[in-house]
């Protein structure tokens, strides 16, 4: 009998002050039985990153979700579609391979890759000169330590903060704070 996904609720308060945005966001997140509380924190502090894109590239008209991740492979771990249908921005997490990001590049105007972990220096350097030709691509590097800091905020019911400034974002809770400088690598 296979394990269900654990279903995690947040309320996510975004003040982006970078791009002007805030807004409230409540998410609903399903992890995953293989998914660790960092990944899954990890998703979500992405998805605060590019939240502005909702009113900067589809002037409020698009749905900012969740994907079905380790679930199913060929979906994004989180994405911006607007009302047509189309992916306007693919999210994921983790050290993906290039071949699903290359399909993944083929379906969205923009994808991003938030990678994290001891192992994300090792797989980047293996993987970079098959990414360079993918002018859709950008590729982000949450520092190990930064990343792993997040699973403490993990709440099957979180109330978050997010205040994104000078391209860096702090995660909130009444658990404490994570501040997270990502560094773009591509």
């Amino acid at each position: 009998m296979a394990t269900k996904s654990t279903i995690f609720k947040a309320s996510l308060q975004i003040a982006d002050i970078d791009h002007g945005y805030y807004a409230d966001h409540a998410l609903t997140l399903a992890r995953h039985p293989s998914e660790t509380d960092e990944r899954m924190m990890v998703r979500l502090a992405a998805l605060a990153l590019n939240a502005h894109l909702l009113q900067d590239l589809c002037h409020g008209d698009a749905t900012l979700a969740f994907g079905a991740g380790l679930s199913d492979p060929d979906d994004p771990d989180a994405s911006l579609t607007d009302f047509t249908g189309r992916k306007r921005v693919w999210i994921e997490v983790g050290q993906p391979e290039d071949k699903p990001l290359t399909r993944a590049c083929s379906k969205a105007d923009v994808v991003k890759v938030y990678a994290f972990g001891h192992a994300a220096d090792i797989w980047w350097r293996g993987i970079e000169t098959k990414l360079t030709r993918l002018a859709r691509l950008e590729v982000w590097r949450f520092p190990a330590g930064q990343a792993q800091e997040l699973a403490t905020l993990a709440e099957r019911s979180m109330q978050l903060q997010a205040t994104v400034q000078e391209s860096a974002i702090t995660l909130s809770s009444q658990r404490g704070s994570v501040h997270i400088e990502p560094v773009r690598w591509k």
